[in-house]
């Protein structure tokens, strides 16, 4: 994804988990006013179904959907194909990738060994591998947090083709990277970074003695999640799905990654159910000490706190209500896992292709804004005039901006309105009823009033809104 979009991207292959600002809603139209109550059993249901098979074609890559609020299963179900070469379609109980959520588990694992006392939080990444360059300044908070600065291998130019497929061992997947210029100074600033969680994993290595995922295994088997494993290529899955992507072709295999290199970022698999129990034994203190629960779910330090980032786990709020989640992107599967603690809701989706024409970050979104009674706006694509479009082209500006990067123009093309800031991609905008204009494959929306010169943009769908206001015609 561009840089210079409307919203700021970070690249997370092992882990795209997109954030959205998420405050408390202040509507521009009066859409998102009333709060309803959350919706009966059935209406739920038919709700989600409809949501799901909007979503994702039956006989196409599929998503399996999990809706719990605290021990009871809300809502459960799949649709589309676990294999599209067999014809066999996905269920609910299967296995799939879940990418960076992996990282919850591996934050876990070593957060268990600091209950345990084998380690600290700000003991020095030289105390377990000394050989690695400026480890002395580099703590293990820094690399639970993505504040360390170490260069993510993900970023590395080509190197998520041929060298992904390759099988390396901790110590040649950590020379991959080890050699390469830091981003900045440690705890300096914030970046997704997965070589962070490789680092995370040969800590516990170096700790336990045994592999990272031996020791994700020791800590879930008390938790009687079995099927939450490491994605062994040696090994035959019950019940695994096939991962997909999209080409010329259309649907296509995903491309191959040894799982050795995802390693403690990203090479877990699991099902919907199993996440779910997840979520109840980490967020109900089964798993670690409170106080150490609390610190993995609070981002500490300034540019933790920016990016809302604790543990291997975001801190965010979703209409109004705090929202700890994680998403996850790898070679051909995309996955979220959110947790709603007032509600006790638990909120997964798994999805067997990393193409980018499903959003699963914002479906999960949805499903969860459904399950309080607060859904995002949404409904069939109006048809206006490409006159009525027109009336609102132009460059735009925040209001109390002086930025001229910052502007965003508004262009009709092939007849419909496109929303772009600086050099970044062009976003379609899809007009709904009550002069709402929806960012396709996204939750963004502007709002509209007639014959007004500002526009109201909400970021995620969420929060007060930022005014734009109209400064001049579409450039040549």
């Amino acid at each position: 994804m561009p840089t210079h979009n409307l919203v700021p991207a970070r690249r997370r292959l092992f882990g795209h988990g997109i954030r959205l600002a998420a405050v408390a809603v202040i509507a521009f139209s009066p859409v998102l006013q009333v709060l309803a109550a959350a919706p009966a059993p059935a209406e739920l249901r038919a709700q989600l179904d409809t949501l799901l098979a909007n979503a994702v074609p039956a006989d196409g890559p599929g998503a399996v959907m999990l809706v719990a609020r605290g021990d009871t299963v809300l809502y459960r179900s799949a649709r589309g194909m676990a294999s599209i070469e067999l014809g066999v379609p996905l269920s609910p109980d299967q296995v799939l990738r879940i990418g960076s959520v992996t990282k919850q588990f591996s934050a876990a694992a070593l957060l268990q060994l600091v209950d345990q006392g084998l380690a600290k939080l700000d003991d020095p990444l030289s105390k377990y591998l000394p050989s690695y360059p400026g480890a002395d300044g580099i703590t293990l908070q820094q690399l639970l947090n993505h504040t360390s600065g170490v260069k993510s291998f993900t970023s590395l130019p080509r190197y998520m083709g041929n060298p992904i497929r390759r099988d390396l061992s901790t110590a040649e997947m950590i020379a991959e990277f080890s050699g390469q210029p830091v981003d900045f100074a440690p705890g300096a600033s914030w970046a997704y970074n997965n070589s962070g969680y490789v680092l995370v994993g040969a800590v516990i290595e170096a700790i336990t003695k045994k592999t990272w995922h031996a020791q994700v295994a020791a800590m879930l088997q008390p938790l009687g999640l079995g099927r939450t494993q490491y994605d062994d290529p040696d090994r035959v899955i019950s019940g695994m799905v096939s991962g997909y992507s999209s080409g010329a072709a259309g649907v296509e295999r995903a491309g191959l990654v040894s799982m050795t290199q995802p390693h403690a970022a990203g090479a877990l698999v699991s099902t919907v159910d199993e996440l779910w129990r997840w979520n109840l034994a980490l967020h109900r203190g089964r798993v670690l000490k409170p106080a150490t629960y609390l610190r993995m779910v609070t981002p500490e330090g300034a540019p933790a706190q920016k990016a809302a980032y604790g543990d291997g786990i975001y801190a965010e709020t979703l209409r109004g209500q705090p929202m700890l989640q994680h998403g996850g992107g790898i070679h051909g599967f995309k996955s979220v896992l959110i947790w709603l603690p007032a509600e006790q809701l638990s909120v997964v989706v798994l999805h067997n292709s990393d193409s980018s024409a499903l959003n699963v970050g914002n479906l999960g979104r949805r499903v969860a804004a459904i399950a309080l009674g607060q859904p995002f706006p949404d409904g069939p694509k109006l048809d206006l005039p490409v006159s009525e479009l027109e009336k609102l082209q132009g460059v735009w500006r925040a209001a109390g901006s002086s930025a001229a990067a910052d502007d965003r123009l508004l262009r009709v093309k092939d007849g419909a309105l496109y929303a772009q800031r600086g050099e970044g991609r062009p976003l379609k905008l899809r007009p709904i009823a009550g002069g709402l204009f929806l960012f396709e494959n996204a939750l963004h929306r502007l709002e509209t009033a007639p014959g007004s010169e500002t526009l109201r943009y909400f970021e995620g769908g969420e929060g007060d809104g930022e005014t734009w206001r109209r400064v001049g015609p579409l450039p040549p």
